[in-house]
């Protein structure tokens, strides 16, 4: 096979890398962070067979015998990612047994029950926004695609802001692949610390929040409830996936928007969706681009004449998949609101398919019309080359997100 060649921990060009390990093969070894080597998925069909074939799962403690066997160590800089135990990392009966203790937190009326508060939450954001001077310039991520997702999730799971200040700075960590050994082993007891002390306050003061549910939730088939990690995990889970990767939807559909005002013109005249707009961002922009990591339960064999052995971690490349020039071979680069297929994988699939992906997306609807509604003339104070990216093959964004406030329009227009 040739040498190994090493993911780019900064992540400077995820999109370049995604290119070049499709065009070497559907799967190919690659190095991450401490010398661990794991197969990373590049294309659609094979990423498809992975997130469905159920010889591939999450669980290290069951199937990665270099975790097993104690040869990843737990300064191992992405330990936090595999070493939770709840629905993420969960395999068969635990996985089951998981989803229905947890997924009657995300029945559909939790979507409606949050609407209000979404908005409430946008029009704030966005009224200070509107305060500041016209022409100034702002970054974006930091006063709008950051917090309105941070503060949603909050608001789901039941978490105050001195909850939410000990939390957001380990998340941050998480997901910067730069980070040193020492750092990742902070992190792990960071979070695991912030989110102990969190559910004990929940225990003294339940509400109608998602915490509060999982602490209660029983599981009909067989009286079980979520063990103490499991809760613990479960919920530092939900304010990950809930905020991170939301907030980088908004900083990359934003930037797509301002670089194609002639796609940001045809939602503001109706001539296309909101929804067409969030369905190609995912595709084109997946804010989560690696997923660290799934393993082979057997022998896997994949296209290409390529197979997995037995244990070894799979690394899969959402990045990859809307960009496949097999599943979109027009312009699958391009950003084009009006493509009739915008396939893409952003919430998974099969069994680990993300509970909260209707709350996403009507964030996501909220927040965009909204944003755009008040400034329809918001700019880029950059070129798009001078964005810089997170330092994360993890995450999808950038660091920050520097635009040009226009008069805003009324907020009662």
């Amino acid at each position: 096979m040739g040498e190994c060649p090493a993911l780019d921990t900064a992540g400077r060009d995820i999109h370049g890398q995604a290119a070049a390990l499709r065009a070497i093969g559907p799967a190919v070894k690659v190095e991450l962070p401490g010398g661990v080597h794991v197969w990373s998925i590049n294309s659609a069909s094979v990423i498809k067979q992975c997130l469905m074939d159920p010889r591939v799962t999450k669980s290290a403690r069951n199937h990665w015998p270099d975790f097993i066997e104690g040869r990843i160590p737990r300064d191992w800089e992405l330990i936090s990612w595999i070493a939770m135990d709840n629905m993420v990392t969960a395999y068969g009966q635990d996985l089951r047994r998981l989803r229905r203790l947890i997924g009657p937190a995300f029945l559909p009326k939790r979507v409606e029950s949050i609407r209000p508060k979404v908005v409430e939450f946008t029009e704030m954001l966005l009224g200070g926004l509107a305060a500041a001077e016209p022409g100034g310039v702002v970054d974006l991520r930091a006063a709008f695609c950051y917090p309105l997702p941070l503060l949603v999730v909050a608001e789901l799971i039941g978490m105050d802001q001195a909850a939410i200040d000990k939390t957001t700075s380990v998340m941050m960590m998480m997901v910067d692949t730069t980070v040193t050994p020492e750092q990742a082993q902070a992190v792990l007891a960071g979070w695991r610390g912030a989110m102990i002390d969190f559910i004990a306050s929940k225990r003294e003061n339940p509400g109608e929040d998602i915490t509060s549910d999982l602490i209660a939730a029983r599981d009909d088939e067989t009286g079980s409830k979520l063990s103490e990690d499991e809760l613990i995990d479960t919920i530092f889970a939900i304010l990950g996936a809930g905020s991170e990767t939301t907030i980088n939807f908004f900083d990359n559909a934003i930037t797509q928007l301002l670089t194609h005002r002639d796609q940001l013109d045809l939602v503001l005249s109706g001539k296309s969706s909101w929804e067409d707009v969030i369905e190609e961002t995912l595709r084109v922009q997946a804010p989560l681009a690696n997923l660290p990591l799934r393993y082979a339960a057997e022998d896997l064999e994949v296209e290409g004449g390529i197979t997995i052995p037995k244990g070894d971690p799979i690394l899969v490349n959402f990045a990859a998949y809307g960009r496949d020039p097999q599943l979109h071979p027009d312009n699958p680069e391009g950003f084009d609101i009006t493509r009739e297929d915008k396939s893409h994988l952003t919430f998974g699939r099969g069994a680990h398919y993300c509970l909260g992906a209707g709350i996403a997306r009507s964030v996501a609807a909220i927040g965009l019309s909204t944003l755009f509604d008040r400034f329809p003339k918001l700019d880029l104070a950059v070129t798009v080359d001078e964005l810089v990216p997170l330092t994360s093959f993890i995450m999808n964004g950038h660091q920050s997100l520097p635009v040009r406030l226009t008069e805003a329009a009324s907020a009662a227009a």
